[in-house]
């Protein structure tokens, strides 16, 4: 597809739009940690899988687009998984 065409955007806008759902989910499970709520986290890792998925189908330069959303998604879910797991 020519760069003009504005369905070449679709697959990057796809992906951060996925990016910002597992996003937003993180969050309200990131208030409900904090407010020491139950958290039940069932089905975030088929969106994550989808989301990967997703991501390696891009090309190459929106790929590189992706790259910080992804990388700032990835710190989030590890800020989330520290809080569920128990202090030793």
């Amino acid at each position: 597809m020519p760069a003009t065409d504005p369905d070449s955007a679709a697959p990057l806008t796809a992906v951060l739009a996925l990016a910002e759902q597992v996003g937003g989910t993180l969050r309200v499970a990131e208030g409900l940690l904090q407010g020491r709520r139950m958290v039940d986290l069932a089905g975030l890792d088929r969106h994550v899988g989808r989301l990967c998925a997703s991501a390696l189908d891009l090309p190459v330069a929106q790929g590189r687009e992706a790259r910080t959303r992804l990388v700032l998604l990835r710190m989030e879910l590890d800020r989330v998984t520290r809080q569920l797991v128990p202090p030793a």
